[in-house]
């Protein structure tokens, strides 16, 4: 069962992972983040969401920002011990914790995503995949969702509907782009050493394919 679901935006960040301190973000959604997205607007353990394709539908534009960060956490032994004392301090102090970063982000954003579900071994007798098809498309044309979808961070929400023509093609899009290695997804296959997995991301006439599978040789560690 597939959907396609047009999503756009002010602004995007999918952070590349080898940037430390400052953000900056990929040319365009990467898979994982498209799938975020997806199970934002309808997830349910019986089935499991996987991301086909990806329009760009959007010329790629990149614009820098600055944004207040909390550059601090809460520590879990920290909170164990004022568990076990029954006092201490289990807050950040603001100004003491957020510092002012620069985010190299995308700007102006929209995609269509071409995605398909299969059912899992926790779908009960209940479940089926037309029920499923049908809930994702009445929520979609509701604008119903169970937590904001957004576009890699929580400050850039997305918006989105589905996809009845996929828009045409921006013009410097057309053609053959190498975006270099991206983030496909992360190996939980192995709790104890999860491990990510990268593909060479190349454009076709603005379409972004996705290797079938994580064992597939066009993936890496």
């Amino acid at each position: 069962m597939s959907v396609s679901i047009e999503v756009w935006g002010d602004y995007a960040c999918f952070s590349r992972p080898e940037m430390k301190v400052e953000r900056v973000s990929y040319d365009v959604i990467t898979p994982s983040a498209a799938r975020g997205l997806v199970e934002a607007i309808y997830w349910h353990p019986g089935m499991k969401w996987i991301i086909d394709r990806i329009h760009v539908c959007a010329p790629i534009r990149f614009t820098n920002i600055r944004r207040n960060e909390v550059k601090d956490v809460i520590g879990a032994r920290g909170v164990r011990t004022v568990m076990k004392r029954g006092r201490g301090e289990l807050y950040l102090a603001t100004p003491k914790s957020i510092v002012q970063r620069s985010s190299m982000v995308l700007r102006d954003v929209r995609y269509v995503i071409d995605a398909h579900f299969e059912m899992t071994q926790r779908a009960t007798s209940g479940d089926n995949p037309g029920k499923f098809q049908d809930i994702m498309k009445r929520r979609l044309e509701k604008g119903q969702f169970y937590h904001q979808p957004c576009f890699g961070v929580r400050e850039f929400p997305a918006h989105f509907k589905a996809c009845t023509e996929v828009p045409p093609c921006p013009e410097e899009l057309r053609g053959e782009r190498d975006l270099g290695w991206m983030l496909l997804d992360m190996d939980y296959s192995n709790p104890e050493n999860i491990e990510p997995r990268f593909f060479r991301a190349v454009l076709h006439d603005g379409i972004l394919e996705f290797p079938n599978s994580s064992e597939s040789s066009e993936v890496v560690k």
